[in-house]
This record gives C-alpha cells, sequence and structure tokens, in this order.
C-alpha cells in the first residue's frame, strides 16, 4: 500500500508545555515515522514537532481527518504515548460534561478533547470567558485535573 504523507510543520500551536521545535515528518526517527503512519487511519498529517520534557525527547504529530484533530505522542522508539482527540461534550461521560459545563459556568466551552494515556481517559476543554481563554481537564468521573 503506497501511503502519500504531505509533511507539513507545525503551526498556530497555542499553548506548549514543554520545550519544543518544528520538525518535518522526514526528520522523525524511523519507528516514529511507522507508528504514526499506522495510526493515520486516512488523516492528513498537519503538522510535527519535538518536544523534551524533563530530559526525555517526545515527537509529536498532528493530524487531522474526517473525525476531526487528533494529535499523538510519541517517544523515540515508537510507542504512542498520548493521543489527543477532538470530541464533542456530548459524547464524554455525564461526569465530566456537568463539570466542565460548571467550570464555563458565564462563558462558553469552546472545544472539547480526549485525552488518553495508557489506559487512563481524561477530558480537556478551552473555555473563554470575558474574552480570555483558559483550559480546564477532568477525569471521565468528573473530578478536575491538576496541572
Amino acid at each position: 500500500m503506497n501511503i502519500q504523507l504531505t509533511a507539513t510543520f507545525c503551526a498556530g500551536l497555542a499553548m506548549a508545555a514543554a520545550a519544543e521545535k518544528r520538525v518535518s515528518f522526514t526528520s522523525l526517527p524511523a519507528p516514529v515515522q511507522e507508528a504514526a503512519t499506522k495510526q493515520l487511519n486516512g488523516a492528513k498529517i498537519r503538522g510535527c514537532s519535538q518536544e523534551e520534557e524533563n530530559g526525555k525527547v517526545f515527537y509529536e504529530v498532528e493530524t487531522v481527518g474526517a473525525t476531526g484533530h487528533r494529535d499523538l505522542l510519541f517517544d523515540g522508539a515508537g510507542a504512542l504515548v498520548e493521543a489527543e482527540q477532538e470530541v464533542a461534550l456530548t459524547s464524554i461521560p455525564e461526569a465530566a460534561q456537568a463539570e466542565l459545563r460548571k467550570e464555563a459556568e458565564g462563558g462558553r466551552i469552546v472545544s472539547v478533547e480526549s485525552v488518553k494515556k495508557g489506559a487512563a481517559v481524561n477530558y480537556e476543554a478551552v473555555i473563554e470567558k470575558g474574552g480570555h481563554k483558559r483550559e480546564a481537564a477532568v477525569s471521565a468521573d468528573g473530578k478536575p485535573m491538576k496541572d
């Protein structure tokens, strides 16, 4: 199967939690390229970056497809460390919805993502209040997550 990848640079990342460097898809380690390609499921690569957290190097591949935006974080060996997927608020557990709505009271929820790390799935929302945007994170059972 011949998969064509159009590699572009990461752009417009609003929030960077770690030292991040934009890179091309072709500059990623071979195991990361292979693992990312397997995860595409018809999506297009929007951009890539190399990040360092606590002395460890990770590679993020941003994709966009029929189901929306998805960010995949890999270690250098190509293991998927974290996957963030754009989702509808109504698709997440009721307890998580309720807490995010409570957090957004007096404002609005701009977007919601499911965040999968290992077996754990949490939810992050961008909330806009008074012209300012911030992020709120909750567990599936609605407990606020600390940064």
